[in-house]
């Protein structure tokens, strides 16, 4: 990398702090394509955002220095575990289900089997082209779990994965054998015989992934924050699909992240706007010290249904509660598509502490 462009990078990165970023700030956010806000004429800091969430395949040279010559942090989000675009030209990376068939897409989604090491070393190889261009806040961990469809009313849940290679680890892992050939009747087996320790497994995948990108992230950054964005179901919903079918440990979790991201989407989980708060109240209950940070992000985004400016506003107010140390919206598509909702975010950064 060239010394004078990392320079550069530094430089802005300092100015930012300079105008009112510091240690202990109320994180102010948006997530998704935030140059748009820009290209449409407004100004971040004169929407009271201090920090922006870009998706990794949005963020350009001229949009980072735009933000930070505003005071924002810059943090990027990453595409951790969604196979979309990968999966179709490595079939020995599409997870399988309990019938032994490739799990076809949940609505839009569509995952990876998180064992596959040739997906593993390309996301691993994007993280560090990314901090090799940017000198970042932070990294959040998006599509954290095992293929599946949580951001509905109505989820898709899918058993996977039970390719030859995850059972074989699992067996290598728990010191066992599969007595029986066929995928099929190895995911039946284990289903009947050792569900738990193979819910347990899983988990573990998702943990090592989690570790892993938080060391590689360390390595180039030391100074960045490794984020999380995650289901924010309670662990009894859906029959413990948090655990048996995403794969995913709060407690655990939090161990390794320095920011949880809960995804407070109220109206996908067919939820008022007030169970935020409850979920954190939970969230505050349940996470030993260490905490990590708690930014949860809100949804604006009109679906299912409408999300109306007066209904944004209380979402805010309910995701910005304890111990939520920052808070950030879902996704400026919404506010360009409804300036009435950029209005309730702006006014609603403004009167919210620094």
């Amino acid at each position: 990398m060239n010394k004078l462009f990392w320079l550069l990078q530094l430089m802005i990165h300092c100015t930012a702090y300079s105008q009112g970023i510091h240690k202990g700030s109320f994180v102010k956010g948006i997530y998704g394509n935030p140059e748009r806000i820009l290209e449409a004429g407004y100004a971040f800091d004169e929407l009271g955002v201090n920090a922006v969430f870009v998706r990794r395949s949005s963020l350009n040279q001229e949009f980072y220095q735009q933000a930070k010559a505003q005071g924002c942090k810059v943090f990027v989000e990453f595409p951790t575990l969604n196979g979309k675009g990968y999966i179709e030209g490595h079939p020995e990376a599409w997870p399988i289900n309990e019938k032994g068939e490739p799990a076809g897409p949940a609505d839009w989604f569509m995952g990876v089997c998180p064992t596959d090491p040739g997906f593993q070393a390309l996301r691993e190889e994007q993280l560090r082209e990314t901090l090799a261009n940017y000198l970042v806040d932070g990294v959040f961990l998006d599509y954290l779990h095992w293929h599946a469809q949580f951001e509905t009313d109505q989820p898709l849940l899918p058993e996977t994965c039970f390719c030859d290679r995850c059972t074989r680890l699992f067996e290598k892992a728990r010191v066992l054998q599969i007595p029986e050939k066929d995928i099929s009747a190895r995911a039946q087996w284990i289903l009947a015989n050792q569900e738990s320790a193979w819910r347990d497994w899983r988990n573990g995948i998702l943990n090592k992934w989690v570790s892993d990108m938080g060391k590689i992230l360390t390595e180039n950054q030391s100074d960045a924050l490794l984020g999380a964005f995650y289901c924010a179901w309670f662990p009894e919903d859906h029959g413990g699909a948090l655990y048996n079918t995403l794969g995913i440990d709060v407690p655990s979790l939090a161990e390794r992240v320095d920011v949880l991201a809960p995804m407070l989407f109220h109206r996908m989980y067919a939820r008022p706007v007030n169970w935020s708060g409850d979920y954190l109240d939970w969230l505050n209950n349940t996470i030993d010290s260490p905490e990590p940070l708690v930014w949860p992000i809100v949804q604006a985004h009109n679906k299912p249904g409408i999300v109306s400016p007066e209904e944004f506003g209380k979402a805010l107010q309910a995701g910005s509660q304890p111990p939520a140390s920052g808070i950030m919206m879902f996704s400026e598509q919404s506010l360009m598509e409804n300036r009435e909702k950029m209005k309730v975010m702006q006014d609603f950064y403004q009167r919210t502490k620094p």
